[in-house]
């Protein structure tokens, strides 16, 4: 008894779908995870700045960094920290905007100087930043005090 082409088709889909499925269960070796090129980035329009900026994911240690900055200690040897809103967009851009070369383009010292940019741009790269680095709203929050 032969099978129908549709059938045939069918069959095709369901072996590599099942092949797809045993490969993305191997579990990754630690060379496998260290050379993964995870770290995406994305231009972004700022028509208020005359042209486009590339966005880069944060690190694990970028983020880490970010996060910290937000915060301050409450007085020596005080586990307990205020968080620090002053400028959270103007950081985010500050740790996210590379120049085509993947470096950096802005500093600690540029801080002051992204905040006095208009809003709406920061607004814009921010969100772009928040979204390759995984940081969600709640995040947001959380880091804003609200």
């Amino acid at each position: 008894m032969s099978l129908a082409l549709a059938d045939r088709a069918f069959l095709a889909a369901v072996a590599v779908t099942v092949l797809i499925g045993a490969l993305m269960s191997t579990l990754l070796s630690r060379d496998e995870i260290l050379s993964a090129v995870d770290i995406t980035t994305e231009d972004v329009d700022v028509p208020e700045w005359g042209g486009r900026v590339r966005v880069r994911g944060l690190t694990g240690t970028d983020r880490d960094r970010f996060e910290s900055a937000m915060l301050n200690r409450n007085g020596k040897g005080n586990a307990r920290h205020q968080v620090n809103t002053d400028n959270f967009r103007a950081r985010l851009v500050m740790a996210s905007v590379v120049d085509e070369d993947g470096r950096r383009m802005f500093s600690e010292r540029d801080v002051r100087a992204l905040g006095e940019k208009s809003a709406a741009a920061l607004d814009r790269v921010m969100t772009v930043a928040m979204r390759l680095s995984g940081l969600t709203q709640k995040d947001a929050d959380e880091l804003e005090g609200n």
